[in-house]
């Protein structure tokens, strides 16, 4: 029993160290990383209800996780082949693609939730 709690431990070290990769490595995870920061002050800010900070929640994991993804693609298509091949080509664009429509899809979100808070104000 106590292998596994170490396992599940080492599970952890292993994902925060994902996480701290895709920061460094990547440019757009830092401009996700600033409006992340934006959009919770703001949301603080609003006083805003459970069911908004829930959507704000999810629009904002909709776009890390993509972004993970993505990233986790492009490395296993580099790793592959360097060379530039049409399939893996067409495979980054695709999770590039699942990028950019989580980010429309968050930015609709948050303007849907901030919407009457600004027009209130």
């Amino acid at each position: 029993m106590k292998n596994k709690k170490w396992w599940s431990l080492i599970n952890f070290v292993h994902a925060f160290r994902g996480i701290f990769f895709l920061i460094k490595s990547e440019r757009n995870p830092t401009i996700y990383l600033i409006v992340t920061g934006i959009v919770v002050l703001a949301a603080r800010h609003y006083h805003l209800d459970r069911i908004e900070w829930c959507l704000l929640l999810f629009a904002i994991v909709l776009v890390w996780t993509a972004e993970a993804l993505n990233t986790a693609i492009e490395l296993l298509a580099d790793e592959i082949s360097e060379e530039k091949r049409e399939r893996l080509g067409r495979a980054k664009d695709v999770a590039a693609g699942g990028v950019l429509v989580a980010a429309i899809i968050s930015a609709a979100i948050g303007i849907m939730v901030f919407l009457p808070h600004w027009a209130l104000s």
